[in-house]
C-alpha cells in the first residue's frame, strides 16, 4: 500500500466527495441537475449526461485538494475520461485527490429490518479494473432500517467478510451500514452498531485499513472511540436525504468526522447554469462541507 496515499486517507484536511450514483439513483440525480427522463433514450445516453455532470463538479475551480480528499466513482466513471485521462488518473495525478470505487451491485430486499447487499458476482474482476485505473479504495453501502440485533449483526458482518476481501487484493474498502435517517429507534440501533463494528474491527489484522461511512449519529461523538482502532483510517458522513443545511449542522457536532456527500454536495447545481454560476455555487457548497469538516479534527 502506498504510504503517501495512506496518509492523506488517514491525516489530509478535507472531505470525500460521493460521485457514485449507480443506475438506479442516476435518473434522480440528474433530474435534481434539471434534466428530465425525457433528454435520453438510453441507458448509454444517461451514463453519458451524468458523467458530464460529474466532469464539471470535478473540474470546478474549488474541487481541489486543499479541500477534497477523496472521490467516489461509480463502476462505468472509472472506465471514462476527463480531458483525456482516465477519470481516476485525472483525480490523482492532476488533483491529487484519491479515487474510490463503488463495488456493491445493489441492495437485497428488506429482510429482519436491513436491507443487505447483493451478492457480489462481479466483484473479483472489477477489482482488477480498478488495479489498472490506479483506484485507491472501494465502498460498499447496506441499509438498516428498523430495530432488530439480527438484522444489524448480519449488515456488519457481510460488510467485512467482503471487506477481508477488498483488502487482500491491496485496496482500503469504505465500509457503510446506513441507518436509514426516518428509521423508528435511530439512536438505539446506532448504539447496537457501534457494538457491531467494534467486534468486528477487533478481528481485523494490524495492516487491515478500513474507513468506515456512517450516518450522522443521534447522539453527538457516538462513533468516536472507533478512532481507538488503528484499523481505522477515518470516520466518513453520508446526508443520508438530510438537507445539506440539516447534515452541515449534524456534521458539525460530531468531532473529527468529515463528510462524504452525495446529494448534499450538489444540491441547488444545474445544467443550465452558466461556468461561472455552476463554478460559484460549486465553490459555496465544498466551502460550507469542508469547514464543518474541519471544526473537530
Amino acid at each position: 500500500m502506498d504510504s503517501k496515499k495512506l496518509d492523506i486517507a488517514r491525516n489530509r484536511k478535507g472531505f470525500i466527495a460521493a460521485l457514485d450514483q449507480s443506475g438506479g439513483s442516476t435518473p434522480k440525480a440528474l433530474r435534481l441537475y434539471g434534466i428530465d427522463e425525457d433528454k435520453y433514450s438510453s441507458e448509454d445516453e444517461m451514463f453519458k449526461l451524468v458523467h458530464e455532470m460529474r466532469t464539471r463538479i470535478i473540474k470546478a475551480p474549488s474541487f481541489n485538494k486543499d479541500h477534497i480528499l477523496g472521490a467516489i466513482l461509480f463502476e462505468q466513471t472509472i472506465d471514462r475520461e476527463i480531458d483525456g485521462m482516465k477519470t481516476a488518473d485525472y483525480l490523482w495525478n492532476k488533483l491529487e485527490i484519491l479515487p474510490f470505487v463503488k463495488v456493491d451491485q445493489g441492495l437485497a430486499d428488506l429482510d429482519n429490518g436491513v436491507q443487505l447487499m447483493k451478492e457480489m458476482t462481479k466483484l473479483d474482476s472489477l477489482l482488477e479494473r480498478a488495479k489498472e485505473r490506479g483506484i485507491f479504495g472501494t465502498k460498499m453501502r447496506s441499509v438498516i432500517k428498523e430495530f432488530d440485533c439480527v438484522g444489524i449483526k448480519e449488515v456488519v458482518k457481510q460488510q467485512f467478510d467482503y471487506a477481508k476481501k477488498i483488502i487482500a487484493k491491496g485496496f482500503v474498502p469504505i465500509i457503510e451500514p446506513e441507518v436509514d435517517i426516518h428509521a423508528e429507534y435511530k439512536g438505539e440501533i446506532e448504539k447496537i452498531l457501534l457494538n457491531e463494528l467494534k467486534e468486528n474491527i477487533e478481528k481485523l489484522a494490524k495492516d487491515d485499513f478500513i474507513m468506515l461511512k456512517l450516518t450522522l449519529p443521534e447522539e453527538d461523538n457516538l462513533y468516536l472511540p472507533l478512532y481507538d482502532y488503528e484499523n481505522v483510517l477515518r470516520i466518513v458522513a453520508l446526508s443520508g436525504g438530510y438537507s445539506r443545511e440539516e447534515s452541515n449542522e449534524r456534521l458539525g457536532r460530531n468531532h473529527r468526522v468529515v463528510a462524504s456527500f452525495s446529494r448534499a454536495l450538489t444540491e441547488g447545481a444545474k445544467a443550465s447554469m452558466t461556468d461561472e454560476e455552476f463554478n460559484k455555487h460549486m465553490e459555496e457548497s465544498i466551502n460550507s462541507i469542508y469547514k464543518l469538516s474541519l471544526i473537530h479534527i
